[in-house]
């Protein structure tokens, strides 16, 4: 059965979480890809940042809804959730919008683990690491060459 290390992307186009969203915006467009690691200086992962996450900062912000009996405000949702949005809306660098602490496997995760995970989680781009550092990716266009070699 093959293995991460077998698919992977070994020169991984990645960027830092100091880096612009201008830059990441131009960095998927020129390279056609649908995300990228987030790496610190010393290669190790910090996160994951994608066109999903791009595309979050055009979204309109979502007030949460509440009522108001008695003169007590009670929120029917969190309104934590509004400030995570406003900062990732507002967000002008890769820091303020990546997800961290993002799934990753290792060299030696098989195939049809490396699926279930991308399928079930719905995920793009997954990275590859050795002990928290970078060492390759994997992106669904990997997963479909496997079945046509």
């Amino acid at each position: 059965m093959l293995t991460a290390r077998d698919i992977m992307t070994r020169e991984v186009i990645t960027v830092t979480d100091e880096s612009t969203v201008k830059e990441l915006a131009r960095i998927l467009s020129i390279h056609q890809i649908s995300g990228v690691p987030v790496i610190d200086d010393k290669g190790r992962l910090v996160g994951v940042v994608t066109e999903s996450d791009l595309i979050y900062q055009t979204k309109k912000v979502h007030i949460p809804t509440v009522i108001t009996i008695l003169d007590s405000v009670f929120y029917l949702e969190n309104p934590d959730k509004m400030g995570d949005e406003m900062k990732k809306i507002a967000g002008t660098k890769v820091k303020d919008i990546l997800t961290s602490s993002p799934v990753t496997v290792t060299e030696d995760t098989l195939l049809d683990e490396i699926a279930t995970i991308m399928a079930e989680k719905n995920m793009h781009t997954l990275p590859v690491v050795n002990q928290d550092i970078l060492v390759g990716v994997i992106g669904k266009k990997d997963i479909i060459r496997t079945l046509i070699d």
